[in-house]
């Protein structure tokens, strides 16, 4: 497996550089680190005593690293969860919180592993993981990442500001669903056809 760092790293050249769409519920970003999560950890990049649109500018790929290792990785407990989940749970943790835990949870628990749907790694879930992972070792990961395809679907039914994020203007996959396929073997991917399918009634 890769180290953290490395996987950290990946997640940010994934993420790309600033933006502040207006559509986007977690403000400016830069790295992928919005400015509710500086000021929420007291991040203040440019020491100005201000932490604002300005530090997220600032922000370099580097500390958005850091920050990825030490908040989202470590401080979660993801490093405690079987390997075969916790590169995806990684990425999926910076992208959505901590529905990416509760994610996890409810599969585990329609797999007949049950744990609570807290969004925190505790025993329970670490447990009911390692139970899933010893009964279906080579179906685990790709069931969390259709998992967490399903619920950016989901997310785009529900919410029509964010559905730019599910699709392309040309209809194709859009970086939400292309990035949860990035954990998915090739074989459980979307066919375009599908996708189209599946996003039909958004028209």
């Amino acid at each position: 497996m890769k180290s953290v760092r490395e996987l950290a790293a990946e997640i940010v050249a994934r993420e790309g550089g600033f933006v502040n769409d207006p559509d986007d519920p977690g403000g400016a970003t830069n790295h992928g680190v919005t400015l509710n999560t500086l000021r929420r950890l007291g991040i203040d990049i440019t020491r100005d005593t201000r932490i604002d649109v300005t530090d997220v500018r600032a922000l370099t790929p580097a500390q958005a690293v850091d920050i990825y290792v030490e908040h989202c990785y470590r401080r979660t407990g993801i490093g405690a969860l079987p390997e075969v989940l916790q590169a995806s749970v990684f990425d999926m943790y910076v992208n959505a919180g901590a529905n990416a835990v509760k994610v996890l949870q409810r599969l585990l628990t329609s797999m007949g592993f049950p744990c609570n749907a807290d969004a925190q790694i505790g025993p329970q879930t670490i447990r009911a993981a390692q139970m899933a992972a010893e009964a279906a070792p080579s179906h685990l990961a790709d069931a969390y990442g259709i998992a967490r395809r399903n619920y950016y679907y989901a997310l785009a039914d529900a919410r029509p500001a964010s559905r730019k994020y599910a699709r392309r203007r040309d209809g194709g996959k859009g970086g939400w669903i292309t990035r949860a396929e990035e954990f998915i073997a090739p074989k459980y991917r979307l066919t375009e056809a599908q996708h189209h399918a599946r996003v039909a009634a958004w028209d």
